[in-house]
C-alpha cells in the first residue's frame, strides 16, 4: 500500500490512515507544535487527534518528541526514555573555598590524633583542643589558619573528611551466660531508681575476647561507665572467674574520681554472685540488675563497648596472659585519652511527631568536663582532675596507644605462628 492510500480496513465508517500517512501529519506539524503557545498548541492538537485517531496524551508526546534523538535506560527490563535531548552543560561558578588545602591539611592531622571522631565531637573540642596542641609542639600554623580551624562547622567537618571516612570503613557476639541465683535479691533497674545527675551510679560490663571461637579460656574486658559523667574505666582479665573480675573491679574503684555509689550490671554469672552482692552491701553499694534480653538498659556501657574496647583492641582471641598484661598496660593509658580528651553528647529529650521520634542532644563533653561542671564533686577532686589534664598530651597518648596496639598485635600474630607450627609437626603414637 503506497503513502497517503486509504487503509482498506474500516471501522463503523472510519477512514484509518496509514502509518506513514500519519507520520507525515506529525513530521508536518511537530514544528509548528513546538513554537505555539499553549492555546494554539491545544487546537494544534484537536486537529491531530481528529485526523489520525491518537490518543490526545500520545499525540501529544509523539509531536514533542518528533525528529529528536533518544536516549533510553534500561528498567528493570525494558527500555524508557531518560532524555529526549542532551542540553548543554549548565557552566556554573564555583563558590570560593574558605577552608583551603592548608586548613584540610591541620584538620586531618587533629582528627588522626583524636582518634577519628564524627564532625560534631570533634567541633565541640577543637576550641581547647587547638590552644592544648600547639602548646605541646604538636601544631604550628599561621594565625589565619589557627582562626579558620577553630570557626569550622560540623557539617563542614564532616565534608571535608568524607572520602577518608569511606576508605575507614566489624561483628559483635555475645557470651553472656545468665545465672539464676540471686535474682531476686537484686533488683531490676529503672531509670527512676538512682539520680543520674550525681556521679557514682556506674553500669559495667564484660567484652568477651574470643575471636569467634568461644571453647576453653579466654581473656574479657571489664567495663565500667558513670550514667551522670560517661568516665569509662577497662580492664583486662585472664577468664570471668569471680575472683579476676572482683580484683579487677577493686582496682578500677581505689582510681576513681568520685566514690562508687551504685552498680548495675547484665544477668552475667560473673555478676550475679553472692561475693559481689555481699561486697556491695557491706560497703553499701546499690546493686541492680538490667531485664534479660533487653542491651538498651545497659545503653551507656554498651555503647562504650565498641566506642572503647573493640576500637582499641578489636576482634581478635586473647587467651594468655602476655596479651592480658599487655591490654592492660594499653587500658591505663587509654582511660586518660577517652576521659580526658575524648567528648561525647547526652541525649537531654526525645520529641515524637507523628511516626518520627526527634532526638536533642546537649553539647559534646569530655568527662573530665562534665566532672569539673558538676556541683556533686568537690572542689579538691577538680583540683586533681586540672592537674592532670594539665600536664597530659593528647597527641603524645595517641602515639602511646598505637604503640601498645602494635605491641599486641605481634604477640597474638606471634602466638598464631606458634600454634600453627605445632600443628604441621608429625604426631607420632
Amino acid at each position: 500500500m503506497t503513502p497517503g492510500k486509504l487503509d482498506p480496513r474500516r471501522e463503523e465508517g472510519t477512514v484509518r490512515l496509514t502509518m506513514e500517512t500519519r507520520d507525515e501529519i506529525l513530521r508536518t506539524m511537530a514544528g509548528a507544535y513546538r513554537k505555539a503557545t499553549k492555546r494554539e498548541k491545544g487546537r494544534i492538537l484537536d486537529h491531530v487527534v481528529e485526523v489520525t485517531g491518537y490518543n490526545r496524551a500520545y499525540a501529544s508526546h509523539r509531536l514533542q518528541l518528533y525528529g529528536k534523538r533518544l536516549f533510553l535506560r534500561d528498567c528493570g527490563g525494558r527500555q524508557v526514555i531518560l532524555e529526549a535531548e542532551r542540553k548543554k552543560p549548565v557552566k556554573r561558578h564555583e563558590r570560593k573555598r574558605i577552608y583551603g588545602p592548608e586548613v584540610e591539611k591541620e584538620l586531618v592531622k587533629i582528627w588522626r590524633i583524636m582518634d577519628y571522631p564524627c564532625g560534631k565531637r570533634l567541633a565541640a573540642m577543637l576550641t581547647w583542643l587547638v590552644p592544648k596542641l600547639e602548646h605541646h609542639g604538636e601544631l604550628s600554623f599561621g594565625p589565619e589558619t589557627r582562626e579558620k580551624l577553630l570557626s569550622i562547622s560540623a557539617a563542614t567537618i564532616d565534608r571535608m573528611l568524607e572520602q577518608r571516612k569511606k576508605r575507614m570503613r566489624l561483628k559483635a557476639r555475645s557470651v553472656t551466660k545468665p545465672r539464676t541465683l540471686l535474682k531476686q535479691k537484686i533488683p531490676v533497674r529503672t531509670f527512676a531508681d538512682w539520680d543520674e545527675a550525681r556521679p557514682g551510679f556506674m553500669e559495667m560490663d564484660m567484652v568477651a575476647h574470643e575471636g569467634g571461637n568461644s571453647s576453653g579460656e579466654f581473656a574479657f574486658t571489664l567495663n565500667l561507665t558513670d550514667v551522670s559523667s560517661g568516665w569509662t574505666e577497662l580492664r583486662a582479665v585472664k577468664n570471668k572467674a569471680q575472683r579476676w573480675v572482683f580484683e579487677a573491679l577493686e582496682l578500677i574503684r581505689n582510681r576513681l574520681p568520685f566514690p562508687l555509689l551504685g552498680l548495675d550490671s547484665d544477668n552475667d554469672s560473673a555478676f550475679i554472685n553472692h561475693h559481689l552482692y555481699d561486697y556491695c552491701q557491706k560497703e553499701d553499694i546499690t546493686f541492680t540488675r538490667s531485664r534479660p534480653l533487653k542491651k538498651n538498659d545497659n545503653c551507656f556501657v554498651e555503647q562504650k563497648n565498641w566506642a572503647v574496647a573493640r576500637r582499641a583492641v578489636g576482634y581478635a582471641r586473647y587467651d594468655t596472659e602476655e596479651e592480658v598484661r599487655i591490654m592492660n598496660e594499653l587500658y591505663d593509658v587509654l582511660r586518660l585519652y577517652v576521659n580526658f580528651f575524648q567528648p561525647s553528647a547526652k541525649l537531654v529529650s526525645k520529641e515524637r511527631i507523628g511516626s518520627k521520634v526527634i532526638k536533642h542532644y546537649d553539647t559534646p563533653k569530655t568527662p573530665c568536663q562534665r566532672l569539673l561542671e558538676s556541683s556533686r564533686v568537690d572542689e579538691a577532686t577538680k583540683n586533681v582532675l586540672r592537674q592532670t589534664y594539665e600536664a597530659l598530651n593528647p597527641a603524645d597518648l595517641k602515639r602511646r596507644i598505637d604503640r601498645l596496639k602494635i605491641k599486641l598485635e605481634r604477640c597474638h600474630k606471634k602466638k598464631r605462628e606458634a600454634t600453627e607450627a605445632a600443628l604441621r609437626e608429625p604426631y607420632f603414637v
